[in-house]
């Protein structure tokens, strides 16, 4: 197993010390659900035989998240319980060892405090470093941080991930910031929390802004909309308003504004397979949204493409007709939509009157619409949510969610001017289980940000308008960082 400098992002060190109501495997699951993406299970003071009971619990739990484990000091326990490797302290078992045992294909990490120690560390085959205390901490009174300077000194002397240890907790995490780690290694940030699920996801945000490697990337597979209101421009604009990195694949291109669609013009379906080769092949994204694909040979070449490079986190909304008045799916294209796509989806999105065409029923009431969303969710794992703004009293949507319904009240926002909403809410459906969260609360945040967008009352074109995708980017904050920046340069 290699040893990935995106598994360090955040490290999760086990410390049952704050177990109360919940049982301590409970508390490891939520920071698996939170976003941990490596676990080291330490346990100094249990009996052998407890000690493998419990790695074995925490190694299928850590399966199940699809997350590294390692198991601290016990090299005989990794070994019984086929971890995916171990952690050696300064005075643990020798390294070389320690591979012995476990042979080539298990991760070995080394705890270090000196660029002398690291380089030795790499030579005899450690596949990462922890390196620490970075911050004073409760767990180890006695030893000395070890300085910002060694810390970089060691991740440039070496070329396997580093990982920062010691005291790492949000208030001080963002310190690390141009250090060199890999991400940092978090004890009682995480297990000494009320809410570790929370603190987890808030710790690995932070992480990865500290590391400042890369953003998360979300890909729009849709279409172009020349006014800029919905599909791909709405997308963009949306993925870009959640801090996330922007990618697209264009299905077709439109003649279209706020008035309506005059034209569709479909792209290839082997150059829409084609883009998607270039984007999963280099910079693959952590979500994907698909908006309008009119034609049913491009939604089987984007089905195929997305099992093939195994795509995560995906969104379909079925655009089968513009909000400014148009048709832009084919009949056949339903049925395919419907067979290839909505299978693979961790989500799918109809409107109402999207809904009615996948149902072939009438939709007025509540009851109406769980009807109809079990009917769309049969032969799918994924979710649906239904969305409600058609409705004349309410915005009130639904999620049909794991053989449940979830209602989510929504406030009747008066404007008209309503052209790429649900292009704009898939879209941010995607961002947030890019971000980690889950599907019910994926929901939750975009609704409360189109709500946003719909309360900001842009007034563009004769018909229906766009969005303000940027409500929340006031032009002062845009000046305020600018100015900033001249300064600083």
């Amino acid at each position: 197993m290699k040893c990935k400098k995106e598994d360090m992002q955040l490290y999760a060190v086990t410390d049952r010390t704050w177990v109360g109501e919940k049982s301590f495997e409970e508390q490891v699951e939520e920071s698996l659900e939170g976003g941990v993406t490596f676990l080291q299970l330490r346990e100094k003071h249990l009996a052998e035989e407890e000690f493998f009971k419990e790695a074995v619990k925490i190694r299928q739990l850590a399966a199940k998240y699809k997350v590294p484990f390692v198991i601290n000091d016990n090299v005989e326990i990794a070994r019984k319980v086929q971890a995916d490797g171990v952690h050696l302290g300064q005075k643990d078992m020798g390294l070389l060892e320690a591979r012995e045992i476990l042979g080539p294909d298990k991760l070995i990490g080394v705890s270090c405090r000196t660029v002398e120690d690291a380089r030795k560390a790499e030579a005899l085959g450690a596949d990462y470093l922890g390196v620490g205390a970075v911050f004073g901490t409760s767990t180890k009174k006695d030893a000395k941080p070890v300085a910002r300077e060694e810390l970089q000194a060691i991740c440039r002397a070496v070329s396997i991930p580093v990982v920062a240890i010691g005291g790492v907790k949000e208030s001080n995490l963002m310190e690390l910031k141009g250090s060199g780690v890999s991400g940092v290694a978090v004890v009682s940030g995480i297990y000494g929390q009320k809410n570790i699920k929370e603190a987890c996801r808030r710790l690995r945000e932070l992480s990865e802004e500290m590391t400042a490697r890369s953003m998360k990337k979300v890909l729009s597979i849709a279409g172009s909309d020349s006014s800029g209101g919905a599909g791909i421009q709405a997308d963009i604009k949306t993925i870009t308003a959640h801090g996330l990195y922007a990618m697209t694949a264009i299905t077709a291109l439109t003649a279209q504004n706020t008035t309506g669609v005059y034209g569709v013009q479909n792209v290839p379906p082997e150059f829409v397979a084609k883009q998607l080769d270039c984007i999963f092949q280099d910079i693959c994204p952590d979500a994907v949204k698909i908006g309008m694909v009119s034609d049913s040979q491009i939604i089987h070449a984007i089905a195929e493409k997305l099992r093939e490079y195994e795509a995560e986190n995906i969104v379909a909304d079925p655009v089968m007709s513009a909000t400014s008045g148009g048709t832009l799916m084919q009949k056949e294209a339903e049925k395919a939509i419907k067979a290839e796509l909505f299978p693979l989806a961790d989500v799918v999105t109809p409107n109402l009157l999207e809904a009615e065409i996948l149902t072939g029923m009438n939709i007025h009431t509540g009851k109406d619409m769980e009807k109809a969303a079990q009917i769309i969710g049969e032969g799918m794992e994924g979710a649906v949510l239904l969305k409600g703004g058609h409705l004349k009293e309410t915005a009130d949507d639904l999620l049909y969610f794991e053989g449940k319904f979830i209602w989510y009240p929504g406030e009747k926002v008066e404007n008209p001017n309503t052209h790429g909403t649900g292009c704009t809410l898939s879209s941010a459906i995607a961002c947030n289980l890019a971000k980690g969260y889950d599907v019910p609360e994926s929901v939750r945040r975009a609704k409360a940000y189109i709500t946003g967008a719909l309360r900001a009352q842009l007034n563009l074109g004769n018909g229906s308008g766009p969005l303000n995708h940027m409500y929340a980017l006031r032009k002062e904050n845009v000046e305020n960082i600018f100015e900033k920046y001249m300064k600083e340069t």
